[in-house]
């Protein structure tokens, strides 16, 4: 008996020693007006930011959010109103962004652009 829990201790000290620890947490805010609103800053494994937005305080996602890829570089920008996709979204795909406009969280309007402002597709 005495040797299970030697080992048990071993292996529980060994999975502890070689766990990676995360250096950026997601950190969460409370902001808005009235405290109505949760500013969130969510991150990559690598710790560069993958995300920044709002939540509202029954976790429903508002107002704008930004992704990014585990380079920093800018891939989506979006907008929420109580958990709902609303307005104008953005897309960065290389040398094409596309616009998707959204209506009662559907997609209405999609408009794709290369970096040079030339519109090549639309619907």
């Amino acid at each position: 008996m005495k040797n299970i829990i030697t080992l048990l201790a071993l292996v529980a000290i060994v999975a502890i020693g070689t766990a990676q620890e995360k250096n950026n947490k997601d950190k969460y805010v409370l902001t808005g007006l009235d405290g109505n609103v949760v500013e969130a800053t969510l991150y990559h494994d690598n710790g560069v930011v993958a995300q920044t937005g709002f939540y509202t305080l029954d976790n429903k996602l508002q107002g704008k959010w930004v992704s990014y890829d585990t380079n920093g570089n800018k891939t989506a920008i979006a907008e929420y109103d109580k958990g709902k996709k609303v307005g104008s979204w953005v897309f960065f795909q290389g040398e094409t962004i596309k616009e998707v406009t959204y209506m009662n969280s559907k997609i209405a309007k999609v408009n794709t652009f290369k970096k040079d402002n030339t519109q090549i597709v639309s619907n």
